[in-house]
């Protein structure tokens, strides 16, 4: 008894390889042709021409190969695929412009001195920026400690309880989200600094962080905690959970790893941002373990006063240190993906 083979009409030949192949090299040339003998000049004029002949061409002969709709499809995917890479292209620009300027001024002294005793158009041998890695780390932190719990219970607040506050809270929370940041630092700057403490500190920073982390922990945990499906609370409740047992043993370790993105969310909310902190922390240049006393630096901060200096060396300082915080948040968001994506031990 003889079987059928399967067969993939939809998989390419290597005829269609070359003669795709063979379309790609003549739109290149032509591309560059058009730009060189013509007034369009410039790296635009190169992918937008490139992209539209490209498409022009594959989509001439998908129609006489195949037809009409064949040639739409073609066409369009050349639109998404240039799409695509236009989204792709300046975050690969400022990262390799990052990498580039620097590196270097990346030296293992700069990770374990302080600026204590220097200034930034001190040769780069001179100081470095321990204090604002560990000041970046503690604002972070404690701004998570107060957000965290906060967004979430407002998130299960909205999905789970949805009491007579449901409407103002949740208006409240999308007000939030398009609050500058400059407001928030300088709220805590006339709520709190000037008539109570009269002094800043790292505390007055995460503080001003925390407004600004809320909305999108809020938000994206509302989000979420929709997608959990109703029949596993209705289960649990039929199992003879209360409510919140229910919330607390089910709903939330279901959606464990959409919260954990919401956090990471919040993280980039906050990570880079400079105004609230050059209003709030006071930018000390030593190491400060304390968040509650004494001034406290931050990468931010640092990279703001590396880049006023405006000496060469500054420059430098200001591009390491923008490099190191890319990395950190890098290192952060690499970590929180690798715990929403573990399994739970049972």
């Amino acid at each position: 008894m003889s079987t059928v083979k399967p067969i993939s009409p939809w998989k390419a030949t290597p005829k269609d390889r070359i003669r795709d192949l063979l379309i790609l090299l003549a739109t290149a040339g032509a591309t560059y042709l058009l730009v060189e003998f013509t007034p369009l000049k410039g790296k635009l004029a190169y992918f937008l021409l490139f992209f539209a002949l490209y498409a022009l061409a594959t989509g001439v002969l998908s129609f006489l190969k195949y037809g009409r709709m064949t040639a739409k499809d073609s066409a369009v995917k050349v639109i998404i695929s240039a799409g695509a890479l236009l989204t792709v292209l300046p975050i690969v620009s400022i990262l390799a412009t990052i990498i580039q300027k620097g590196y270097k001024g990346i030296k293992l002294s700069i990770f374990t001195n302080d600026m204590s005793l220097a200034t930034p158009t001190d040769p780069l041998s001179n100081g470095g920026l321990l204090h604002a890695i560990v000041g970046t780390l503690l604002l972070v932190s404690v701004a998570l400690v107060m957000s965290v719990p906060i967004g979430i219970l407002t998130a299960l607040y909205l999905t789970e309880i949805k009491g007579k506050f449901t409407k103002p809270i949740r208006f409240l929370v999308q007000a939030m989200s398009g609050v500058p940041s400059i407001v928030a630092g300088l709220f805590i700057l006339s709520a709190v600094i000037y008539p109570i403490t009269k002094a800043n500190s790292g505390f007055m920073g995460s503080l001003a962080l925390t407004i600004l982390m809320i909305p999108t922990v809020a938000r994206t945990s509302e989000e979420v905690l929709n997608l959990i499906p109703q029949d596993l609370r209705e289960a649990g409740t039929a199992l003879g959970g209360t409510q919140w047992r229910t919330v607390a043993m089910i709903v939330i370790p279901a959606a464990r790893s959409g919260l954990i993105t919401a956090v990471i969310l919040g993280v980039a909310r906050i990570a880079g941002e400079t105004a609230p902190l050059l209003l709030l922390t006071g930018g000390g240049d030593r190491v400060n373990g304390n968040p509650f006393n004494d001034p406290m630096g931050s990468l931010p901060f640092y990279i703001w006063k590396s880049f006023n200096a405006g000496s060469e060396e500054a420059i430098t300082r200001a591009w390491a240190g923008l490099l190191v915080l890319v990395v950190l948040v890098l290192i952060l968001f690499t970590t929180a993906r690798f715990l929403s994506t573990r399994k739970v031990a049972r």
